[in-house]
């Protein structure tokens, strides 16, 4: 596993599968920075005695700390793909509804 996640969430995109949304402590394989936000392809395995979270496309992620557990709707997928967290997500849309 080359990439360790803090402050992460299991993520729920409904009729689209889980995801997992976390911040990158660490990196081997240098495709994030330190601090950087990751959001993954569907999950396809979740151990969580081991804390380990495997991919789609073949990524193991270590998760380290208390994770979420969240839902967002299909069509803010793409928010959450650009940084947002599902927490930000739903008070963005919070918000729009008020105008």
């Amino acid at each position: 596993m080359d990439t360790i996640v803090c402050d992460w969430q299991i993520v729920t995109v409904k009729d689209n599968g889980q995801v997992l949304w976390g911040i990158c402590v660490e990196d081997k394989s240098f495709r994030f920075g330190n601090g950087d936000y990751i959001c993954t392809s569907k999950l396809v395995e979740i151990k969580p005695k081991k804390n380990l979270i495997k991919t789609a496309s073949g990524s193991i992620y270590k998760v380290v700390g208390d994770g979420k557990k969240a839902i967002v709707e299909l069509c803010d997928f793409e928010l959450l793909r650009n940084g947002f967290n599902p927490q930000q997500i739903k008070a963005l849309k919070t918000t729009s509804h008020r105008h």
